[in-house]
């Protein structure tokens, strides 16, 4: 039984917060890389221009490296991971402090063939 050729493509510390681009992943997986462009490149959320790019570049990788056919690629797999948490502070009343985390992502996207 042969393995099945998968290209992946990473985006780690993106800006991010991990909770927007889930949304993103979650209605790209297993779509045709094709259809999956499309749809993000149509959705207004923010999360879509960053995975567009990451795709563009597991497309690129896939064809490149791995000699895959674009015509029949599919997202195989991808996920988003939190990335580490810059640490910002906004001043409040009688010399207090609040926290504002400025959270960061990893992203992953895999393509591979169809049969």
């Amino acid at each position: 039984m042969d393995e099945k050729k998968i290209a992946r493509a990473e985006h780690k510390y993106a800006r991010i917060s991990p909770r927007k681009v889930e949304i993103v992943c979650n209605m790209i997986r297993g779509k045709d890389a094709k259809v999956a462009m499309a749809m993000m490149q149509n959705t207004p959320k923010a999360g879509c221009e960053l995975m567009v790019k990451v795709l563009k570049s597991a497309m690129a990788n896939a064809e490149n490296n791995f000699e895959m056919d674009p015509e029949k690629l599919y997202v195989a797999e991808t996920y988003v991971g939190a990335g580490p948490i810059l640490k910002r502070g906004m001043p409040r009343a009688q010399g207090r402090m609040y926290r504002i985390n400025k959270r960061t992502s990893h992203i992953m996207i895999a393509v591979a063939e169809r049969d």
